[in-house]
């Protein structure tokens, strides 16, 4: 049995849907109630409480984890306890290049690597369901706001990370890997705005922000020191950000999805 937590999310949805369809015993782990198929185990839990996810890895053989909850050497525990053998780390490309600002995902990595399981770390760039922050905005005014309008990162499809996650989780070979996951390509803010238009038939205007306005509303919902990182990385990437990683298509033996794929395959959400 896989164990899946954060399964509402765009990851992990996507990947409790892969499993199935592969003929595995999934549990999804969710902090709300969802609708699942018959074939799904669905367990309510919070991984910032480790206890309230022993039911949930009663018997389980392997472990998605997102980087949630201030305890994770608690939550490996359980897992350990319950008979899980392998944990795929879902973590941020910023523990790799920026430790000292993604401190928390860095504290799971290092958990991971300590926990005596076998393991595997995927290092998300950004998601290219990130752009779901404009479908308001799209929807009313055919508009998206951001800064650095013109500085490109290799965004990534959610669902060729959940690919490669079914990969990890169902085959050998991988224990001890750490992959880096970007898309093909370093897309801009202004070219994601484009992309989205040209699947919904319609120009989408973009809005350059300042630096100061991304900050203040970013503030709304991230800490201070994720808030100043992220930003750093969106308007000065360092070259290790920028790069395109082979990691996609290594595991799943093609190449990544674009941002225009993304777009076209999501475009109701924006109409």
């Amino acid at each position: 049995m896989i164990v899946v937590t954060g399964a509402t999310g765009n990851v992990g949805q996507e990947l409790v849907r892969i499993l199935v369809g592969a003929g595995e015993q999934v549990t999804a782990v969710s902090r709300r109630p969802a609708q699942w198929p018959d074939a799904v185990r669905h367990v309510r839990a919070d991984l910032a409480d480790p206890g309230s996810l022993r039911t949930a890895l009663d018997g389980a053989d392997a472990l998605f984890l997102l980087v949630a909850g201030e305890d994770p050497q608690g939550i490996l525990d359980e897992a350990r306890a319950g008979g899980v053998r392998r944990v795929v780390l879902l973590s941020s490309q910023g523990a790799g290049t920026r430790p000292e600002v993604y401190r928390h995902p860095a504290a799971f990595e290092d958990a991971v690597r300590r926990s005596g399981l076998d393991w595997t770390i995927l290092r998300s760039g950004g998601l290219n369901s990130n752009a779901f922050a404009w479908a308001e905005s799209i929807r009313a005014h055919r508009t998206a706001a951001a800064p650095f309008g013109d500085v490109g990162l290799p965004t990534v499809d959610p669902a060729d990370v959940a690919e490669v996650a079914a990969m990890v989780l169902r085959e050998g070979g991988h224990a001890g890997s750490t992959y880096d996951l970007t898309g093909p390509a370093p897309v801009t803010p202004r070219e994601r705005a484009e992309a989205i238009g040209d699947a919904l038939g319609t120009p989408v205007r973009f809005i350059e922000q300042t630096r100061a306005e991304a900050r203040a509303q970013m503030l709304a919902f991230m800490p201070e020191p994720v808030v100043e990182g992220t930003l750093a990385i969106l308007g000065r990437p360092l070259p290790a950000e920028q790069e395109t990683s082979p990691a996609v298509e290594r595991v799943l033996g093609r190449t990544p999805r674009t941002f225009a794929d993304w777009a076209a395959r999501t475009a109701p959400a924006f109409r």
